[in-house]
């Protein structure tokens, strides 16, 4: 009926609007990107990045429930010893006081990267994307991933390798070297490796090295008479802050903090909750990352190798990290581990040739069984046309093409209620004090016209999963981040600067409005009259792409029922037999 309809589109309003409520409580809150810094190669404080996982046996899996403790290094107590079995994470710094002076970091240059790798620790200490600006407007400032610029910033990518009891080994912590102090990825070429050394003066050299194709390669060489052993673990160390979640802000909508992927299915972990800040599980075929707004850095242990996966939260600091088991190297023996990382753009066809499923880090929501078929369509018509707005604009014609069925059987029902509106004032006016009978003789006239009044409201209701679909697409896909469109629309994916697509969309919302019929309540009548402008004010904030996939609905919807209006009258006004 009318009122089921009005009331659609007063909670949906009502939804708009208290959205805009908690955007404005929020935004102050929102967390800001990271820009592109000087890296001077000093360490920064964190007891958390500077604790040592671990390592899980290769015989005896770790039980997943167990805390982390600190992994026995070189010159630590031997296991079983009360310091060994601590349940306590450092209190302490300690790499405070043991650089004898700042590590000169290894600059690495590639065709989509700008990359430190900082030699004490071997980390990796900045990551700026040369191919996306923070803003538009300015391009020489990039989107940085990884930093170790403190407190705001701290955001580390740590990998190493975990010795025996009473064995040295090459942890995030310890000293490395390299031939040269730059690589750059030649012209035309696939790779570019960076190799790096450690060795314990014993006997025990590992190269550890960066194959910028996604891969970390240890290679350990024992030339010692004993066996050693050596386990791989990969962690992230990232400072984090309370934002939250609103529609509004697309930098505090999309999750942002670490998951994983444990073999059947991604978690996202909330580090403010007491459950998820405890995570710890054993983990086959899984990955881990840590996630923000279009981008991720990522995780991917060995294959068919149980790794330990833990997170930890300190004050304003996460650390999740994944250790697998320990291999045993006899003397003179040579032993190889394998992992891959990427940091870099949900481009999901990247993120899915780099391990499976990783491109589970674009976060669709719960719509994802709308949205993701809706950006494999969108990204088919670009990859035709080469413009996100045509693509826009010829998807919602297809999804219109689709659904035409249930819009035409919905447009002959306005239609037709639009013809018989006269009579209906009639009723109205001859049982005005008779409720009862009112509604008896509405719901006759229906039945005589064969009119649902129930129509109306199927494409509407259609309609909103694809609008939050489509605004999940346009905020989460990175393909689409500052897309053109045409002349003042630059960017997609933010507001339109002038807000001419919102005027143009309410304009075409109260054309939509005066092609159906009235409701037959006055106060109904105003409230319907007023909701173009209502919800001009409200799309005014969101993405242009959005805007104009609803300008582009609407104005199908208009043509498609003018149609249908010219169909019905025309039948109306034949002679009946």
């Amino acid at each position: 009926m009318p009122n089921t309809r009005m009331l659609l589109w007063i909670a949906f309003a009502a939804i708009l609007y208290l959205n805009y409520e908690t955007w404005v409580r929020d935004y102050s809150a929102a967390t800001q990107g990271v820009v592109g810094t000087s890296t001077t190669g000093t360490r920064a404080t964190s007891t958390l990045g500077d604790s040592l996982p671990q390592a899980p046996s290769a015989a005896t899996p770790t039980d997943a429930n167990s805390p982390l403790a600190g992994a026995p290094a070189a010159g630590t107590p031997a296991a079983g010893s009360p310091a060994a079995d601590s349940r306590e994470l450092p209190t302490a710094n300690p790499i405070a006081g043991q650089d004898a002076g700042p590590a000169q970091p290894v600059h690495v240059t590639t065709d989509v990267l700008d990359m430190v790798i900082n030699l004490k620790g071997g980390e990796l200490d900045q990551a700026d994307l040369l191919q996306y600006p923070m803003r538009k407007d300015t391009p020489n400032i990039l989107v940085r991933l990884l930093s170790r610029e403190p407190p705001s910033s701290l955001y580390l990518l740590q990998t190493g390798l975990i010795g025996g009891a009473g064995e040295a080994a090459p942890t995030h912590l310890a000293s490395w070297s390299a031939a040269a102090q730059s690589f750059a990825l030649p012209a035309g070429a696939a790779e570019l490796r960076v190799p790096l050394t450690w060795t314990d003066g014993a006997g025990l050299t590992v190269t550890k090295t960066f194959v910028f194709t996604r891969d970390l390669i240890y290679d350990v060489q024992n030339a010692g008479p004993a066996p050693r052993h050596l386990a791989p673990y990969s962690q992230f160390l990232r400072h984090w802050e309370h934002a939250s979640r609103s529609y509004f802000d697309v930098e505090t909508y999309s999750f942002k903090g670490p998951a994983v992927w444990d073999g059947t299915k991604s978690h996202d972990l909330n580090v403010e909750s007491d459950s998820d800040s405890k995570f710890s599980e054993t983990i086959t075929n899984g990955w881990l990352a840590s996630l923000q707004h279009q981008f991720v850095s990522a995780i991917v242990p060995s294959a068919d190798q149980p790794y330990k996966y833990l997170l930890q939260v300190r004050d304003k600091e996460y650390l999740m990290s994944a250790t697998g088991p320990t291999t045993e190297i006899a003397g003179g023996a040579k032993a190889q581990f394998h992992e891959k990382l990427f940091v870099g753009p949900k481009l999901q066809s990247q993120l899915a040739a780099t391990a499976p499923h990783l491109e589970r880090t674009v976060d669709f929501g719960v719509l994802t069984v709308l949205a993701q078929p809706l950006f494999a369509g969108l990204n088919w018509v670009h990859g035709l046309i080469g413009n996100w707005g045509w693509s826009i604009i010829i998807v919602t014609a297809i999804i219109k093409l689709i659904f035409y069925p249930l819009s035409q059987a919905s447009g002959r029902s306005m239609a037709k209620m639009r013809t018989v509106a006269p009579r209906m004032k009639q009723i109205q006016d001859t049982f005005k004090d008779d409720r009862e009978k009112l509604g008896r003789a509405m719901m006759e006239l229906y039945k005589k016209e064969k009119i649902n009044p129930l129509a109306g409201c199927l494409p509407m209701l259609v309609q909103i999963p694809f609008f939050i679909s489509f605004y999940r697409v346009l905020l989460e896909s990175v393909e689409m981040r500052q897309a053109p469109f045409l002349l003042w629309v630059n960017d997609l994916s933010s507001r339109d600067p002038y807000f001419v697509l919102p005027l143009l969309m309410g304009g075409a919302m109260f054309a939509q409005f005066k092609l159906n019929p009235a409701p037959p309540d006055p106060m109904q009548a105003k409230i319907m009259q007023f909701m173009p402008l209502i919800m001009t004010g409200m799309m005014a904030w969101f993405p242009a792409g959005l805007v104009l996939y609803w300008l582009t609905n609407t104005l199908l919807t208009i043509a498609q029922q003018w149609r249908v209006n010219q169909v019905v009258e025309s039948e109306a006004a034949k002679p009946r037999s």
